[in-house]
């Protein structure tokens, strides 16, 4: 190599490692913390970013972590992402919240989560104070409406099961709330519907067992609490409903893609769509506590027709004027 060859390669080297460096530097980092990857949540959130003008691998890196539905490694990935430094940690559901939480007391955290209130995630939704914001799914409020859902589309329906998340040692259970049990039993009683036991499990091998438990107890249906662990067993579930033929209502339309009966719940896209916006002003600047917790103000029903017949249920007509989309 002669000189003035060698002069350039060096010099561009100089200008580089600098320049390089800065750029790096400039990028914002976003911690992702969920059990399972999933499409309706990342893809849409990656897509508002891009429309608000952060691109993965220019101004913006996603550094993702799953506890693949093991509750206990949430502790541990939070630990993780705090050593990295991120600018922003986005958490959904309310055992990683309260991993993140516990892990740092400054880094700003965008939740998807059940009552923040009660889980002492902000002091109000309005003023959520300390590090945390993001949006609630207040699930309890919806579960009156589930029951009668399934009442309308099994008419004869007289006992239903509820499948629980018990992985969340780390948080209280919304479905073993007093009230919350209370306006289910309340939604229940006028239409001579009895609750039976809540099911409730910790390991997605327990899936199978809580199904067969369900169908000894004589449940002619069965009620999948919110949970973004049932979320990344979504077809599991909705196969296991189907080999047991217990006609069942999920959270979100995920489970019905997934070959379930139908859903009654917010749209999770357009959740993730706002947990992006969320961000984007933190990056920004921002404090999480000044940005009031917001809820969603679109719920829709999704059903399922070709699992609805495989069951032999006919979908009456008060249900399908209600639908949002009927999946053929």
């Amino acid at each position: 190599m002669d000189r003035r060859a060698l002069i350039a390669v060096v010099g561009g080297s100089i200008l580089a490692g600098p320049l390089g460096a800065a750029a790096r530097q400039s990028r914002k980092v976003v911690g992702w913390l969920l059990p399972d990857p999933k499409p309706f949540a990342l893809d849409p959130f990656r897509q508002e970013l891009k429309r608000l003008g952060w691109i993965e691998g220019d101004n913006l890196v996603i550094e993702e972590r799953y506890s693949h539905s093991s509750a206990e490694r949430y502790l541990q990935l939070a630990a993780e992402l705090v050593r990295l430094k991120v600018d922003a940690l986005v958490t959904d559901g309310t055992a990683a919240t309260t991993a993140a939480q516990r892990t740092t007391p400054t880094i700003p955290i965008v939740f998807v989560s059940g009552d923040p209130v009660a889980r002492g995630f902000v002091a109000t939704l309005a003023r959520p104070g300390k590090n945390l914001t993001g949006v609630a799914i207040i699930s309890g409020d919806l579960t009156p409406k589930r029951i009668q859902l399934l009442k309308e589309m099994a008419t004869g329906l007289a006992r239903v099961a509820i499948l629980e998340d018990a992985t969340v040692a780390l948080a209280p259970s919304e479905i073993r709330s007093p009230a919350i049990r209370q306006a289910m039993e309340a939604a229940a009683r006028p239409l001579s519907i009895q609750l039976a036991p809540t099911l409730t499990i910790r390991r997605p091998e327990e899936l199978e067992g809580a199904f067969a438990v369900a169908v000894r107890e004589r449940a002619g249906a069965i009620l999948v609490a919110a949970s973004p662990f049932f979320s990344a067993q979504s077809q599991r579930i909705a196969s296991l409903a189907a080999t047991t033929r217990l006609p069942a209502i999920y959270e979100h339309r995920g489970f019905v893609e997934s070959g379930g009966l139908m859903s009654y719940g917010p749209n999770h896209r357009d959740i993730f769509r706002l947990v992006a916006v969320y961000v984007d002003k933190i990056l920004r600047g921002a404090k999480p506590g000044d940005l009031p917790v917001e809820q969603p103000t679109r719920v829709e029903l999704v059903i399922n027709r070709k699992t609805a017949t495989a069951l032999g249920l006919t979908i009456p007509q008060t249900l399908l004027l209600q639908a949002n989309e009927v999946i053929e």
